[in-house]
């Protein structure tokens, strides 16, 4: 990965085309809201996969990422609550919960950051009728 200086940050050319990174929301992507995204996709991802697998009917997944940063130690993320909204059909949250705990076991960016930020997880299940 190549990164190049521009203006105001830094910018990288991805297959799905330019990436804006800057501490200034007016010029591209802040840093920590790229960590979060990292951590909340891939856990997704993952989580989506296992679903599949095991035929859960579910319509839609929605994460909600709660950052929590300490401003004393240069805004350093020290928390991360992810709340999952499964919206599907037949949901049993128990399945559910041991299922989004092989995903955090599973997720490359949870375990790069295990021990240095805290990642919670909740979630609600939206049952939906045919």
């Amino acid at each position: 990965m190549e990164f190049y200086l521009k203006e105001n940050g830094m910018r990288i050319d991805l297959d799905y085309g330019e990436l804006s990174i800057s501490g200034n929301e007016d010029h591209g992507y802040r840093p920590f809201q790229l960590m979060v995204a990292s951590i909340a996709g891939c856990s997704g991802s993952v989580f989506r996969k296992i679903l599949e697998k095991q035929r859960t009917e579910v319509e839609d997944i929605i994460i909600n990422a709660d950052v929590e940063r300490n401003p004393e130690e240069a805004n350093r993320i020290e928390r991360i609550s992810l709340k999952y909204t499964i919206k599907g059909y037949h949901l049993d949250p128990e399945k559910l919960y041991k299922n989004l705990e092989i995903s955090r076991r599973n997720c490359s960016m949870i375990r790069s950051v295990e021990g240095s930020i805290k990642i919670e997880e909740s979630m609600e299940t939206i049952e939906l009728s045919i």
